[in-house]
């Protein structure tokens, strides 16, 4: 397969890629942050994470699988109730949608864990959360960086619109899970 071809295979699933990771980054640092604002042990932030980060993520691959074959299953209905020839691009593939959906959301999902995991390995002398929220950060830049090369516009863009979305629904999740746990105490 030449280059070319590749390239815009990949552009192509660029869209669950980037859906895929902004939300597994953005939901796992959620369950991260409201654990951290509810002051909750750390060990219950890695089991809440990681049953969030396969648990959402194979979900959002179901979704994107399921929402994919509807578009396709609708487009072919429309064009045979008028009688008129589809051209539907062979390429389009339904699991692979929910595949990259998948992947994308547990790679970059994960990193809001990392610090947890690599703490609960070999303590971490900082601040953990500090930790985890630049790793956070990482994922984001990440994810936006890729997302402005396919797309030809500016990376700082593309990183600056995607760490300032991030940040906001972390801080909502913090101080939900600080709300919250001041209800309940």
């Amino acid at each position: 397969m030449s280059t070319s071809k590749l390239y815009l295979k990949t552009e192509k699933y660029l869209g669950e890629f980037v859906y895929g990771g902004i939300d597994g980054c953005v939901t796992t640092f959620a369950v991260v942050a409201g654990s951290v604002g509810a002051n909750l042990d750390s060990s219950i932030i890695i089991i809440l994470g990681f049953a969030n980060l396969l648990a959402d993520g194979f979900a959002m691959s179901i979704g994107a699988y399921l929402s994919s074959k509807t578009e396709k299953d609708n487009a072919l209905k429309h064009a045979k109730t008028k009688n008129i020839q589809l051209e539907i691009d062979e390429n389009f593939n339904p699991i692979a949608k929910g595949v990259v959906t998948y992947l994308s959301f547990l790679t970059i999902g994960i990193f809001p864990l990392l610090a947890y995991v690599i703490d609960f390995i070999q303590p971490i002398s900082g601040n953990v959360f500090m930790c985890s929220s630049l790793a956070t950060g990482v994922g984001f830049v990440i994810v936006g960086s890729l997302k402005s090369y396919i797309n030809h516009k500016a990376i700082w863009k593309g990183i600056t619109e995607t760490l300032i979305l991030g940040t906001l629904a972390a801080l909502v999740s913090y101080y939900v899970g600080d709300w919250i746990e001041g209800l309940i105490s």
